[in-house]
Formats: C-alpha cells, structure tokens, sequence
C-alpha cells in the first residue's frame, strides 16, 4: 500500500509541476501541490520538479 501511496504522490506532483508557461510558474504550483500532498518536505521536492521540468 505504502508503494501505490508514494506513485500516487509522484504522479501528483509531476501533474502539478507541469501547470504554468514559466519556470517560476511551474515551481509555484509543483510547490503548492507538493505541500498539499506531502508538506513541507512535499514543497520542496514539487518546486524543484516544477523548476526541473522548464522548458
């Protein structure tokens, strides 16, 4: 269960971190996703998926 838990999550935050045209779009809404499903550690890994997946 902790492993479909932590792919749901993963999915989550890739989803999030694609939302926006910038990369500080993307690191915002990758972060607030992130501290929604996981807190703060979730925000951290989220803004950095979001920066990550500039284009």
């Amino acid at each position: 269960m902790t492993i479909f838990r932590g792919l749901i999550c993963i999915t989550a935050l890739g989803a999030l971190a694609a939302c926006g045209e910038t990369a500080a779009g993307r690191a915002a809404t990758g972060g607030i996703g992130g501290a929604v499903v996981a807190g703060p550690a979730g925000a951290v890994v989220g803004g950095t998926v979001g920066a990550a997946t500039a284009e």
